[in-house]
């Protein structure tokens, strides 16, 4: 029997569509934080993935923008989850809409099918206690409710929602009522909801079946429910992907689960927990969680400290020396540095906000560029011309294409490489190269079983990603 058919199998459903700016130089729009290992050496996707994997867990649902959809799949593979199912939305339209498509999905096999809705970017440090609160979520879900998850406040914390606990629910123990939910409180406020014990953070996490949050969408939020139908009776099926229609989901309302249902619905329950959850909301809940030295200093990467104290520092690129810090956040990248004082954490948006204001392309992009086929970096730049190192993974090729405003010269350094160029085909190794004038209809392919790089020297009045014309392309791109 196929896992979506099995009503007693939990079917994970992970949402990964933000882009974490809070974490910036590291988190961008590009390569958000979810495909980042900050916590493990695995990615805070993957790490989620594994928890709902096993005996009782279908294969996950992943929903997912376009632009990472093959990042995504990778990294799914590299964790050697098989049969992820990742729907593809055309558009941002907030986590209702992207929670009704998965269920409308898993909906088509079997209503009655338990969903455990999760964000691809939480970290959860006591996995073994979250699959005791999840028997307890299971089982209040198939009674009809919808179930979140409250994390017993550490500290008074005016960053995340509260839950308001209500009544025990009747024969399942573990699980209560909602009595409501509260907004982010000041600072007094989250003081006294810490204290009382009545009050638990809002996680993000919910369980119910399919059948439950359709039903409750069609009462609450019958227009997302209309818009998310009919995009996925639009759907098309592409590689690993569905494709939902993009007019359908456009026409959809913007709107959060919280806000859509979970505020709304008379099912409201919730399971208090201890699990060591963090949102991973910022560089300083990084350093609340991460392995201190005797000194608090949480250090990753290429690091060297000396006389700091409470500091996060972290390096993905060049040597990075702190020295005499306390309470300080330092991360380097290879294109950005940032430096601030732990309390300032949730004020690095401010700085995304700066750079997308100038055209920088450093808050949205990394100098590293993903593509389905490999990625590419820029090594140099200058007045008409463009410096790149392109990688191309074994057995995987670029799309046919010409450019109108370059031309390019192409040398490789590492593998072996099949370059069409003009209808003609051209076998190149280590040390060889090819010219490719402006307007040649060209295509770069690596035929062998280890990674081809080579460097490419652009040169022209326009030197753009956006002059590409594709003429044909593997993977669907336009």
């Amino acid at each position: 029997m196929d896992a979506l058919t099995n009503t007693l199998t939990t079917v994970p459903v992970i949402l990964s569509g933000g882009s974490g700016t809070r974490l910036w130089p590291v988190s961008r729009e590009s390569f958000p934080k979810q495909l980042w290992p900050l916590v493990s050496a695995r990615s805070l996707l993957q790490e989620t993935a594994l928890r709902a994997r096993g005996p009782g867990f279908a294969p996950p649902v992943i929903v997912c923008n376009e632009e990472h959809r093959f990042l995504i799949a990778e990294q799914m593979r590299e964790a050697g989850i098989e049969g992820a199912r990742i729907l593809l939305e055309p558009c941002g339209r907030n986590s209702a809409p992207a929670i009704a498509a998965a269920a409308l999905l898993v909906a088509e096999t079997d209503p009655q099918s338990v969903l455990w809705m999760m964000a691809a970017d939480a970290a959860i440090t006591k996995p073994a206690r979250l699959l005791e609160a999840l028997e307890a979520a299971t089982e209040a879900a198939r009674a009809g409710a919808i179930v979140t998850f409250g994390m017993k406040p550490e500290r008074p914390e005016t960053g995340y929602g509260y839950i308001e606990k209500g009544e025990p629910l009747a024969r399942i123990e573990g699980a209560f009522a909602v009595r409501r939910f509260r907004e982010k409180p000041d600072a007094a406020t989250a003081a006294r909801f810490a204290a009382d014990g009545d009050h638990l953070w809002n996680s993000g996490m919910f369980v119910f079946t399919a059948a439950t949050l359709i039903a409750e969408m069609e009462q609450h939020a019958p227009r997302v429910l209309q818009a998310v139908r009919a995009a996925l009776d639009t759907r098309r099926e592409d590689l690993d992907f569905i494709r939902l229609g993009r007019e359908a989901f456009a026409a959809s309302p913007n709107i959060s689960i919280d806000y859509a249902i979970a505020e709304r619905t008379s099912r409201a329950a919730v399971v208090p927990a201890d699990i060591g959850w963090s949102d991973v909301g910022s560089w300083n809940a990084l350093w609340e969680i991460g392995a201190k030295d005797e000194a608090g200093n949480v250090a990753s990467g290429d690091v060297l400290l000396d006389a700091c104290r409470d500091c996060y520092v972290r390096s993905d690129g060049m040597l990075t020396a702190v020295v005499g810090l306390h309470d300080a956040v330092v991360v380097t990248t290879e294109d950005a540095v940032l430096a601030m004082h732990r309390d300032r954490a949730q004020d690095v948006k401010a700085i995304v906000e700066k750079l997308r204001a100038a055209g920088r392309h450093e808050g949205a992009s990394h100098s590293r560029v993903y593509r389905p086929w490999g990625w590419y970096e820029s090594l140099i730049a200058g007045d008409r011309f463009q410096v790149k190192r392109i990688l191309v993974k074994p057995g995987e090729k670029l799309s046919l294409q010409k450019h109108f405003h370059r031309a390019e010269h192409w040398v490789v350094v590492a593998g072996t490489a099949i370059v069409h160029r003009d209808g003609e085909d051209i076998l190149l190794r280590e040390n060889e190269s090819v010219y490719l004038p402006l307007g040649t209809v060209h295509r770069l392919s690596n035929p062998g079983r280890i990674p081809l790089t080579l460097i490419e020297v652009q040169s022209g009045s326009y030197l753009g990603e956006d002059d590409i014309v594709r003429i044909e392309d593997t993977y669907g791109r336009q």
